[in-house]
């Protein structure tokens, strides 16, 4: 079998190299769309940072039985989103863009939403939907990428694997709260529990003896 030649000699890409040398690592064989990637990372970018946020909050405020270990569950995703913000940014760089970190408009980038929750297995739930957002953004991402930009993409598919992960942390805490018992919302005061008692009404006294007639 033939070895495949390489189709484009060396001084060919040093010519092409020296050439818009200001485009940084955009060079002439970079074939997506470089504009619609950006904005795609920058979106990508806003559900991160959403992402570091709604966990941060979520690891101060978890209250209950369980909310040490799933506390640092919390805090140690929040980490891991912002290095996934990282490195998107750093990417947008890259590629000659801007990353977009302006709090105007952020939710509106964001592809996630920033619930609170209003208690620890509903800020797991919350969470979890984000997760599975996420998850769905970078998959579109990844498969509109294809070959044109593979380094955004295998960046992307690294942190789809993480986000994978986080997901199945996420399902898991759910279901291992579901067997402890931990409560869904703080339970509201019975008040059948309370027993009133009716007053006792004040009884005629009965007479022993007989009238007299006049």
């Amino acid at each position: 079998m033939a070895a495949k030649p390489f189709l484009t000699d060396i001084q060919t890409i040093r010519k092409r190299a020296r050439e818009h040398i200001d485009q940084g690592a955009v060079t002439a064989g970079y074939h997506a769309d470089r504009k619609t990637v950006v904005k795609l990372l920058n979106e990508a970018l806003a559900t991160e940072i959403v992402c570091v946020l709604r966990y941060k909050y979520h690891y101060y405020m978890a209250s209950g039985i369980n909310a040490k270990s799933v506390a640092a569950e919390f805090l140690e995703h929040a980490t891991e989103e912002q290095g996934h913000a990282d490195r998107i940014a750093e990417r947008i760089t890259q590629l000659d863009g801007a990353p977009d970190f302006s709090p105007d408009g952020l939710s509106t980038r964001s592809h996630s939403d920033y619930v609170e929750g209003d208690d620890l297995v509903d800020m797991i739930k919350e969470n979890l939907v984000a997760e599975r957002i996420a998850i769905d953004t970078y998959r579109d991402i990844i498969q509109y990428l294809e070959n044109d930009d593979p380094t955004t993409r295998r960046m992307l598919e690294e942190i789809l694997a993480n986000e994978e992960e986080h997901a199945e942390d996420m399902a898991t805490l759910l279901e291992q709260l579901g067997k402890k018992g931990e409560p869904a919302k703080p339970a509201p005061p019975r008040r059948d529990l309370v027993v009133t008692r009716p007053s006792k009404a004040a009884k005629p006294k009965k007479s022993h003896g007989k009238s007299k007639k006049k």
